[in-house]
């Protein structure tokens, strides 16, 4: 089916926007591109160094005749989706072996677990740590050695550091390798629950001990559909995994086989070989935009909407919030994953998962199907489910043609939404983006008084109080990049959620992060400009109305403008948010981070 004209249109509009960055980056990755090995140019000292611990491989990188693929591993045995990581290099070693070429660790990059650093000190270095694994992935690949890049990460800011590099190094080949999602553990509903009834103080720390470790309880992936799954997906839909890869437990032969045979393709798409796909040229405008087309499809993490335009930047394309949130206007809501819904992302796979959602997709014309992937030309090679055969090898089927739960995946025609699962809102306090996807219809407009915080702690000791009465629209600023790194706030979300369930009207303003965790509350987060910067969240009051209207869009003070653009911006000490846990590192990122609509990158 063709694409629909919308989608067409708002493509070549970033097309058009994009070409005065677009066609010098691409001038750039042809000048870079090279014919032979890379390391076949170093002198006979540089490239000595290069393979002098090498081992067997060390004949075969003496020469300038087989490809050499450089690993970036983002391996630790703390954060469990990358655990599994630390096997990796050895099976992708010996799979280019067998496939007539080499590989070498090039480098290993830092992964923070969210989960850990959640309402600690640490949260405020991890939007930032994305763009050190960037600049980390460059020190490793500097070194010229490498025809190819694999890619070995998972989470939050990983996969995005690691897709700014690659296309930083957009000469090169690259192939995104995942390690999967561990197996399911406790429901997603009844880890809520006593998440829930903890912050109502009906239960204490050990029994939300336990249910926490029943949750997150083994290697891979946390289930949950947040940014570390909505990284699977986007790589696979933007054709950087090999097809049907995203969503395999670790541990597993086949995980073990897709990894081989993602090294295997790494050697043949290398200039060396016949397809040669240096993946500047590979990711466009059209790869970016079924990215967007992804997150709106399954309800993804809101931290794409900076996360998306910092990738696209790195090719030299410029995607803006306008763009993502006309594409919700088109693209249906096809997943019900948590906390979207009860299933969590094992479910989703034994639904049909990528293979079937790509297919529905592809066939109702709300894909570009004519993309360049690692695979080869077009995406209708992932609309398939990865098997074993007998031999052990890995073989493709077609992706089944009905859901295996339409409660968790939805034909297109039957859309769980008529629009995808972002939103942009705009007023008189600027830009924001909300995920509507969890977010019942009687909530998604509110009228109510502002309360105004400076810190999730604030909010909570005022939770704990009984302070929190009565319909308000709670507004957390001085969250932003250039404040205190923009940490995530997903510390809110059980207190705003009990105050929901006791039928108050509830709604969060803050120009911080949530990912995808602000489930059911209708939270207008990554307000852009930020307080720190002197944006107008800072001129907000106590008590002045606030109108929250996620379905038109809208988001505004309820005061008179002159008066409104009249007040002092208010101001924040914080002193306690520049010392401690590595922030004083950070205060350089801090003071030239970029707005949130810009991707919060010091790039």
């Amino acid at each position: 089916m063709s694409t629909d004209q919308r989608i067409l249109d708002i493509t070549k509009r970033i097309i058009e926007r994009s070409k005065p960055t677009r066609e010098p980056y691409l001038d750039r990755v042809r000048q870079s591109a090279h014919k032979g090995p890379h390391r076949s140019k170093l002198g006979c000292t540089n490239l000595a160094h290069g393979f002098a611990a090498s081992g067997e491989d060390k004949a075969d990188l003496s020469t300038d005749i087989k490809p050499n693929i450089g690993i970036i591993n983002a391996y630790n045995d703390m954060l469990s989706a990358h655990q599994p990581f630390q096997f990796f290099p050895d099976i992708i070693k010996k799979a280019a072996r067998e496939a007539g070429g080499t590989a070498q660790v090039a480098g290993g990059v830092p992964a923070m677990c969210d989960g850990v650093t959640q309402g600690e000190p640490g949260m405020e270095l991890s939007l930032f740590s994305r763009d050190i694994i960037a600049m980390a992935t460059a020190v490793g690949l500097s070194h010229d050695m490498f025809d190819a890049a694999i890619y070995l990460g998972v989470c939050d800011k990983i996969v995005p550091g690691l897709t700014i590099a690659a296309l930083t190094f957009g000469h090169l080949p690259a192939i995104f390798v995942p390690a999967g999602p561990m197996t399911s553990g406790m429901s997603n509903k009844d880890k809520a629950r006593i998440r829930q009834l903890y912050a109502e103080g009906k239960v204490g720390r050990a029994e939300l001990l336990e249910s926490e470790s029943q949750s997150y309880h083994g290697p891979g992936t946390c289930t949950f559909y947040g940014t570390a799954n909505s990284n699977q997906m986007l790589m696979e839909i933007m054709g950087l995994h090999i097809p049907g890869s995203s969503f395999i437990n670790p541990g597993t032969k086949l995980r073990d086989a897709l990894t081989e045979e993602a090294a295997k393709r790494a050697i043949a798409i290398t200039a060396m070989g016949n397809e040669f796909t240096p993946v500047g040229e590979m990711i466009d405008e059209r790869s970016i935009v079924n990215g967007v087309i992804g997150l709106h499809a399954t309800g993804g993490s809101t931290n794409h909407t900076m996360h998306i335009v910092a990738m696209a930047k790195a090719a030299g394309i410029h995607l803006t919030w306008q763009d993502i949130s006309e594409l919700s206007d088109v693209i249906p809501l096809l997943a019900r994953v948590y906390p979207n819904g009860p299933a969590d992302v094992n479910h989703f796979a034994a639904a049909g998962g990528l293979g079937y959602l790509i297919g529905e997709l592809l066939d109702s014309g709300l894909l570009h199907e004519d993309v360049r992937t690692v695979w080869g030309q077009g995406l209708d090679a992932y609309r398939v489910e990865a098997k074993l055969n007998e031999s052990g090898a890995v073989h493709r089927v077609a992706a089944p043609e009905e859901s295996g739960d339409p409660k968790v995946i939805s034909k297109a025609s039957t859309p769980f939404r008529e629009d995808g699962g972002l939103k942009m809102l705009k007023g008189n306090v600027g830009s924001s983006v909300i995920k509507v996807s969890a977010v019942r219809k009687d909530n998604m407009v509110i009228k109510a008084p502002a309360k105004i915080f400076h810190s999730q702690a604030a909010l909570q000791a005022a939770f704990k109080a009984d302070e929190l009465n009565g319909d308000f629209v709670a507004v957390v600023r001085f969250q932003g990049p250039q404040a205190n790194g923009m940490p995530e706030l997903h510390k809110l979300t059980p207190p705003l959620g009990v105050l929901l369930d006791r039928g108050q009207k509830v709604a969060l303003l803050t120009d911080g992060r949530m990912s995808g965790a602000s489930g059911k509350v209708p939270a207008a987060i990554h307000m852009t400009p930020e307080a720190k910067n002197e944006g107008n969240i800072a001129r907000i009051r106590e008590g002045d109305m606030i109108e929250l209207d996620a379905i038109n869009g809208t988001l505004n003070v309820l005061v008179d403008e002159a008066e409104f653009n009249a007040r002092e911006i208010a101001t924040c000490d914080l002193s306690d948010n520049e010392f401690g846990m590595g922030r004083e590192l950070f205060a350089a990122f801090r003071a030239i981070a970029s707005n949130s609509d810009e991707g919060a990158s010091v790039f």
